[in-house]
């Protein structure tokens, strides 16, 4: 009974240590306003009085769509996951999460520096290449002949997902978690695996959100230091 006694405690305080070293993980957003964060919105420039992008909302971040342009954390971020909840409310359309986000407005004057983890429904979890690169199996499979490939301009930088069906319908709530290790990005929708590439050529750096032609609220944007 002793040692039974025993080691039930010692379980137990295995159980305190463990929980005591686990990264705590904290939230992007505050529920309140969009402190943390800033927006890169090029229409902005020579209109400060345009209608914003971004928005909080009902304890809710929101991407109105338009005009077309960016939020992006003050802070930097390497190894890491991210869990982000997020629906397209009324209609199916387009957004991305951006990670190892750097020099602002890379690609076309608008997109900063970035491997984006594509929202787009129907193609949820697609890697497209913004300054930077990764790879992937099957590479040509999935981004076509090798020699279209590239980082810029209408070169093949997009890389597809690895399933059809992980999304819900618009409306309902869907969740993308990134994983973030060293040069290794790794994607699940809805707790499917639909993406994971390596020997990326960023490792760190900001995140993003898009605006990009269709509002979609974000309830949980919540990350994780990777410690191991």
């Amino acid at each position: 009974m002793r040692s039974l006694t025993a080691l039930l405690v010692v379980l137990f305080l295995l159980g305190l240590a463990s929980c005591a070293s686990a990264p705590p993980a904290h939230s992007l957003f505050n529920g309140v306003d969009l402190a943390g964060w800033h927006a890169d919105v090029p229409e902005a420039d020579k209109n400060p009085n345009v209608a914003p992008s971004f928005a909080a909302r009902d304890g809710l971040l929101v991407s109105n769509g338009s005009p077309a342009g960016h939020l992006i954390t003050d802070a930097s971020f390497r190894d890491y996951r991210l869990v982000v909840e997020y629906r397209f409310a009324k209609e199916a359309g387009n957004c991305g999460v951006l990670v190892h986000s750097s020099t602002p407005r890379r690609l076309y004057g608008m997109f900063p520096q970035s491997i984006e983890c594509q929202l787009h429904s129907g193609n949820a979890g697609d890697f497209w290449c913004i300054g930077e690169d990764i790879a992937v199996p099957d590479m040509e499979k999935r981004r076509g002949p090798k020699d279209n490939w590239g980082v810029d301009g209408d070169k093949a930088r997009r890389i597809k997902n690895l399933t059809d069906g992980s999304e819900k319908p618009v409306g309902e709530w869907n969740k993308m978690e990134i994983e973030c290790r060293g040069r290794s990005i790794r994607v699940w929708v809805n707790g499917d695996l639909v993406n994971d590439g390596t020997e990326c050529t960023a490792d760190h750096g900001q995140i993003a959100l898009q605006a990009e032609g269709t509002p979609v609220e974000f309830r949980r944007l919540e990350l994780t230091e990777l410690r191991d």
